[in-house]
């Protein structure tokens, strides 16, 4: 295995740890980190909050100054942070950038896909290997099941995840509805509440509950008059997603420019 330089954003967060002691299991070699001033740990050493040895590195709230000589930017932050951090890498090493950021607009997307003339980005709603091969059994099963069997999502998180639904959910949803040949905007359901709030044939619906410490629950459901088809995935340790992220980065390193997805990763395809 080629041996990286990578730099993790948000790298004082829950999963910013996560990401940068993958990364240092994984071989590779963590050579910074960023962080916003609020968070106050300028004085703590990177490879300290990872939980794993001192490595004389600490973050920075400069994007540019923390990936600095890096090959790989990770970056499981927030919408905003994300997207000024894709302009800010431009002028420095970094020819690879992960996004397991989710809650994007549309118009935040374009920018997205504006960056990829530049980088070779992996972005997904979720970074676990079980969870993609769940996206790619959902496209595959709404392909070959007719309009008469109801598709419905129910996706379970912590209770302090803030974007709803999730970008898994969402990724689940796309999955489906392409399987479906249709946008999903088209066919997703408005959330059932009220008096008169009848389920549409046809539509995709969608649940969302939020509560403790879970790490995340999904269940795609295709249900019709006679029978009931389950897939469902449920993660049980958040290591999954940070080790998920960091084998895309290794792939995502030898990729010219564009814009990918996990199934690129994983060699999935798009199955239907």
């Amino acid at each position: 295995m080629t041996q990286l330089k990578m730099t993790v954003a948000g790298v004082a967060g829950r999963m910013g740890r996560q990401l940068a002691a993958m990364a240092i299991d994984r071989g590779h070699a963590l050579t910074g980190g960023s962080e916003v001033a609020a968070a106050g740990v300028f004085d703590e050493d990177i490879g300290v909050l990872a939980g794993r040895r001192a490595l004389g590195l600490w973050p920075s709230p400069d994007v540019a100054e923390a990936a600095a000589g890096a090959d790989v930017w990770i970056d499981f932050t927030r919408p905003e942070a994300t997207l000024a951090a894709l302009g800010a890498l431009r002028n420095t090493s970094v020819r690879a950038v992960v996004i397991g950021t989710t809650g994007f607009e549309a118009d935040q997307e374009i920018v997205i896909q504006a960056a990829s003339d530049r980088f070779a980005i992996v972005k997904a709603g979720n970074f676990s290997v079980g969870v993609n091969l769940l996206q790619a059994l959902t496209r595959l099963a709404a392909s070959r099941l007719g309009a008469d069997w109801d598709i419905e999502i129910l996706e379970s998180h912590h209770r302090l995840k803030v974007d709803a639904p999730s970008g898994t959910a969402l990724m689940l949803g796309e999955a489906a509805a392409e399987g479906r040949g249709k946008p999903l905007k088209d066919i997703l359901a408005k959330p059932y509440l009220g008096a008169n709030a009848p389920r549409k044939e046809g539509e995709i619906g969608m649940a969302v509950r939020r509560a403790g410490g879970i790490y995340g629950e999904h269940d795609v459901m295709f249900a019709s008059p006679r029978e009931v088809v389950r897939l469902s995935h449920m993660a049980l340790d958040r290591a999954v997603f940070a080790e998920g992220a960091v084998q895309a980065a290794a792939w995502a390193a030898a990729q010219p420019p564009g814009l990918y997805g996990m199934d690129d990763v994983l060699g999935l395809g798009h199955t239907g």
